[in-house]
């Protein structure tokens, strides 16, 4: 099914490059420039994801953030080695990301590799400006850094099957050069104890694409909130506002935690 939503994803947004589409689970497009689909706010909802990223952050948590990262056979672009936490206005900086692979994604067409460990200090390493229309992020570990680090390894993932990274990670990806296409998505959870600071940066490309960090929706998923009121939350979509179950189409198998 979430195939299928890609491929009309794809359709409703021919003008994005496929590793950018950003904010998939939303239908309107914003600022940002996508327009998304239900289907991908329903996987994030999924109780088995849930209950992963509860065991890693705490009860009380929300969902900011859903991208569509998808190489096409032959063309699709590298992501540069890097933290997330360089790009997100959150404090104290603290997120959970579930990546689903849509397709299989191995090391021929470019899956996610991961430097081991590399989140356990919560250290953030010096980030170096790149100027490479091939890259889908524009920022990426200074080199001598990098260096330093133990090998980045492959995490590789069959259709339906997802990792978790912490935000301090040190992670990218190959570009894919290979016969075949490869898709996931990244779903962000972050704890309630942490505040998305909404103007800290400003909604630009300097990432390499436009986040509206100001109007970007927040959903509480599980939990209260424990900012202090700091955080807004935006109501749950009425196709979303009930329990979820397992959505039309999909197979509840062992997961890859």
């Amino acid at each position: 099914r979430l195939r299928g939503s890609l491929d009309r994803l794809l359709a409703a947004n021919p003008g994005v490059r496929p590793e950018r589409l950003v904010s998939a689970h939303l239908e309107e497009s914003g600022k940002e420039g996508v327009r998304g689909s239900p289907d991908f706010m329903a996987l994030a909802r999924h109780p088995v994801l849930l209950g992963a990223v509860e065991q890693l952050i705490g009860p009380d948590f929300c969902l900011w953030g859903c991208q569509v990262f998808c190489k096409p056979a032959g063309e699709g672009l590298a992501v540069p080695m890097h933290q997330d936490g360089q790009y997100w206005p959150i404090r104290p900086l603290a997120t959970v990301t579930v990546w689903v692979a849509l397709d299989r994604s191995d090391h021929s067409n470019g899956c996610l590799r991961v430097v081991p460990r590399s989140h356990a200090a919560k250290r953030h390493f010096q980030h170096a400006r790149l100027e490479d229309q091939q890259l889908v992020l524009n920022q990426a570990i200074d080199p001598s850094e990098l260096a330093a680090l133990p090998a980045a390894v492959d995490v590789e993932l069959e259709p339906g099957q997802f990792s978790l990274h912490d935000v301090y990670t040190v992670h990218g990806s190959d570009a894919n050069a290979s016969d075949r296409r490869r898709a996931g998505v990244a779903l962000r959870y972050m704890p309630t104890t942490s505040v998305l600071e909404r103007h800290l940066i400003k909604a630009d490309a300097d990432a390499g694409y436009v986040v509206d960090w100001v109007n970007r929706p927040m959903f509480l998923l599980k939990g209260v909130d424990r900012s202090g009121g700091r955080n807004a939350f935006t109501p749950l979509p009425k196709f979303a506002a009930r329990e979820p179950g397992l959505p039309s189409g999909f197979k509840l198998q062992e997961a890859v935690v």
